[in-house]
């Protein structure tokens, strides 16, 4: 049976990567993506998850726009690793969608309250709808199987020293999440940063000539500037975990989020050696099979 998924999102290069990734997939039914502000501005994300859906040819995915800023701080955004238009200056073709009439956090409750399965959420982008879901909406925390998120770092940061960017972007949120009772699985900058593709498999990608891989490999030239050793997939780790649980190793963990620090705003704090008696809130993975992970993302791509 296919898991039921929420793709909770702010496209960003490697976010269209791991959306790629999820429709494609014959494990996963994406039924509903979401945005928030984070990379770039909630509009210009909401209209870079429309063309990316578009590119795709998928269909019957609600496409519903979430939170305009975090919870309390104010927006800060990542143009300088994604370029203006969020997708390193690739343009993608408008199509016909619209989005969602319904607010994300509604959107979501929505798909939760009326699904047969219970609802995975992979969140790749800061926790600002998914915070809000749950403070609203407490009442259905329990239909929601996992959150797969796409945050933080035992150690060292993207954002600042010690903050990975979108745990930066709204810690206040983050902790919330972290403190639902929800399950989680978390991949951060520990586990991602290994789960790159190098400039050979950017070039495979080129190689498949479609629409979709066109684009994607156009994406991967923007986001490798710079980079010499291999580029992070990221957000497509959240998605590969719900294809391929295989590809990653785990620690169970305490995970918080730091919301008062002078120098340590935003960071994650990954209890991995079980020094505190706080309990465990999170799995977190350390460990990734990066051939197979660039293999996931080369069928996927080879697929439209």
């Amino acid at each position: 049976m296919k898991k039921t998924v929420i793709i909770d999102t702010d496209p960003g290069i490697d976010d269209a990567i791991a959306i790629f990734l999820a429709l494609t997939s014959e494990k996963l039914d994406v039924k509903l993506i979401t945005t928030t502000a984070g990379n770039l501005p909630v509009e210009k994300v909401t209209s870079n998850a429309l063309k990316l859906v578009h590119l795709t040819g998928k269909k019957g995915i609600e496409i519903a726009k979430g939170a305009r800023k975090p919870l309390i701080k104010t927006l800060f955004t990542a143009e300088e690793f994604h370029g203006e238009n969020g997708l390193g200056g690739v343009e993608l073709p408008e199509g016909n969608q619209k989005e969602s009439r319904y607010h994300a956090v509604e959107a979501m409750k929505d798909l939760i309250s009326n699904s047969k399965e219970k609802v995975h959420i992979v969140a790749i982008g800061p926790l600002t709808n998914v915070a809000s879901l749950i403070i609203a909406y407490p009442n259905i925390l329990n239909r929601i199987e996992q959150l797969s998120i796409m945050g933080g770092a035992y150690e060292g940061g993207n954002a600042t020293p010690t903050a990975e960017f979108n745990m930066y972007v709204d810690p206040e949120a983050a902790q919330i999440v972290f403190n639902s009772g929800i399950p989680i699985a978390l991949f951060g900058l520990d586990v991602t940063h290994k789960a790159v593709l190098f400039q050979e498999d950017i070039e495979k990608i080129r190689g498949i000539g479609n629409r979709v891989s066109d684009a994607a490999a156009g994406m991967l030239d923007f986001y490798t500037k710079g980079r010499t050793n291999g580029m992070p997939m990221h957000d497509a780790c959240a998605v590969a975990y719900l294809i391929n649980p295989d590809l990653f190793t785990f620690i169970p963990c305490n995970v918080q989020v730091e919301t008062k620090g002078e120098f340590t705003y935003g960071q994650t704090i990954i209890d991995k050696n079980r020094l505190s008696d706080r309990p465990i809130n999170a799995k977190a993975a350390f460990e990734v099979d990066r051939e197979e992970l660039a293999s996931m993302i080369y069928r996927s791509l080879s697929s439209f």
